[in-house]
């Protein structure tokens, strides 16, 4: 199975800033949207947010005015800053890309580790 190759996760301080990468190899033809999932201990695997490759963006409530989504379409990068983090939004967070048959595929997951 193919993978997305995710970096950029940590520990930080509540307040402070982190930038999530993720590249999807050549292999992978086709992608549409791409986007961030998170799953925190004991809960469901949640979307952040999404991109789509028009540069359409959506954000769970939870992470808007905080986190923003792009995209280097050339490179099959996305990226997610991560501003103002709080305590919960320490999980593994999940890169996801989906082409345009609705393939989806998946990084290994980073760990953000945000302290209060």
């Amino acid at each position: 199975q193919v993978q997305l190759v995710e970096s950029g996760g940590g520990l930080v301080q509540a307040g402070g800033s982190l930038r999530l990468s993720c590249a999807a190899p050549g292999s992978i033809v086709g992608i549409n949207s791409m986007g961030w999932y998170r799953q925190a201990p004991g809960k469901q695997r949640e979307l952040v947010a999404v991109i789509t490759r028009g540069g359409t963006r959506n954000y769970a409530d939870s992470v808007k005015g905080r986190f923003t989504i792009s995209r280097d379409n050339a490179k099959n990068t996305v990226y997610l800053q991560m501003n103002s983090l709080k305590p919960e939004d320490t999980a593994v967070y999940y890169c996801n890309a989906m082409n345009f048959l609705q393939a989806n595929y998946w990084g290994q997951g980073t760990q953000v580790t945000v302290s209060s």
